[in-house]
């Protein structure tokens, strides 16, 4: 039963060979809980990994049967992407963002994480050794920092929290002035802290990186789930930095939106300036002058020969039905905000409290993620005593935040008898000697 002790706490760490748990990998931090399952005898709360917890959008599944039963499978997919995607990819983003890009910059990918570590790698080339290094905003998801690690990417970050709003003009332009950054990535929403960048501050990063030529990458994995804001409904669109710089690359993933995170499907949408501009690097290296061709064709093609045919076709009808109104993805993942704002009454009923709590002059909107403190602990220490206790998550520090707490996910967490697990397992720990 939970709580376990310290002594089996720390014999399952060792089974593992984890050296630090607070530094400990997502993928670490699940293999660690399964361990303290054991021990206990009982299920441990899963706060720790983001798996969507809906359904694949049926319509998905059935377009990718379809696909499949027309013989896709047996012919290698374009490496640009079927036609059908393409289009559909366009007029998602013209309903939902109100941006034009051309159909020729909508590339499928292997999962947002393949665009991710292969735009890292081209953007590091375009201007070799002039602009060599990327800036994160945090927090982020950790692997997207591994990913430039693992390429040999120099990086810069910083922690987001103390320079919301007016105070970010400065602390980015500290980074941009010297010249050397190539690309900025962040997640909108946020993960883990589920923070909105508002207009303001999109307009102030848009327009430094129009500035001092660096390429903005924001990830919208989490795209539409600002639940404060119905995208989907009539003449609203969503925010992103494209209204406000030319040099954008948008990542769109299937995995929470559509719930479709095991087909690993994603779009990678390079914006025509971005896509059309030529580097003597690119024309030496791979012999190919322009951004987006390089991608497409010297990258993108050497890393995976192309994303499954079949999901292709799946993601396409999903974009087609939600831009004719016959999906309301929306209104689907707003059941990921009914379960943040009842697990955050839990949470701060038992002495908690939400660390990335603002976004300008208002609340974050309950969705898929949220951020916990508790005043007199550090997040390793938090993170470990609820691992104790029954609730496994990830701490502040590996998603390079300054914050003190831990990440809580909440797409795991859906059943009347996992919330009463979860209000016990909470009252135990604040009430521990």
């Amino acid at each position: 039963m939970f709580p376990i002790s310290d002594v089996e706490f720390d014999n399952a760490v060792k089974r593992l060979g984890i050296m630090d748990v607070a530094g400990a990998t997502i993928r670490q931090i699940c293999g660690l809980a399964h361990e303290l399952e054991q021990s206990a005898g009982e299920p441990m709360i899963h706060l720790e990994i983001g798996n969507p917890g809906l359904d694949a959008e049926s319509i998905g599944v059935e377009a990718e049967i379809e696909a499949l039963r027309e013989g896709v499978a047996n012919i290698y997919p374009p490496i640009q992407g079927v036609p059908r995607l393409k289009k559909a990819g366009k007029a998602f983003l013209k309903r939902f963002l109100d941006i034009d890009i051309d159909e020729k910059g909508i590339i499928p990918t292997v999962g947002s994480m393949q665009g991710s570590f292969t735009l890292q790698l081209l953007l590091a080339q375009r201007l070799k050794e002039k602009k060599d290094t990327m800036l994160f905003i945090m927090p982020g998801f950790p692997a997207n920092r591994q990913q430039a690690k693992v390429l040999g990417i120099k990086t810069e970050q910083f922690d987001i929290y103390p320079y919301r709003g007016k105070a970010l003009e400065a602390k980015l332009e500290s980074y941009l002035s010297k010249g050397n950054v190539t690309g900025i990535m962040y997640s909108n929403p946020n993960n883990p802290a589920w923070t909105n960048l508002t207009e303001e501050e999109l307009e102030i990063i848009g327009r430094l990186a129009t500035k001092y030529d660096a390429i903005v990458l924001e990830d919208m994995a989490y795209f539409g789930m600002d639940f404060r804001r119905d995208i989907q409904a009539p003449g609203a669109v969503g925010s992103t930095v494209a209204r406000y710089t030319d040099n954008y690359i948008l990542l769109l993933s299937g995995s929470k939106i559509f719930s479709y995170a095991g087909q690993r499907i994603a779009l990678v949408c390079i914006g025509d300036k971005v896509y059309d501009t030529k580097y003597d690097y690119l024309e030496k290296f791979y012999e190919i002058p322009r951004f987006g061709d390089a991608y497409i064709y010297g990258v993108l093609y050497v890393s995976s020969s192309g994303t499954s045919h079949s999901a292709q076709f799946a993601l396409a009808r999903m974009l087609e039905a939600a831009v004719e109104g016959e999906l309301p993805f929306v209104e689907h993942c707003s059941e990921y905000g009914r379960r943040a704002e009842r697990m955050k009454k839990l949470f701060e009923q038992n002495g908690f409290r939400i660390v990335y709590d603002m976004d300008g002059d208002e609340p974050i909107a309950d969705g898929f993620f949220f951020t916990i403190g508790r005043d007199g602990m550090s997040g390793a220490e938090l993170q470990k005593e609820l691992m104790k206790h029954g609730i496994s998550s990830i701490a502040l520090a590996t998603t390079g935040s300054e914050q003190e707490g831990i990440r809580a996910c909440v797409s795991m967490v859906s059943s009347d008898e996992q919330f009463e697990r979860l209000e016990r397992y909470l009252k135990n720990f604040n009430n521990k000697p």
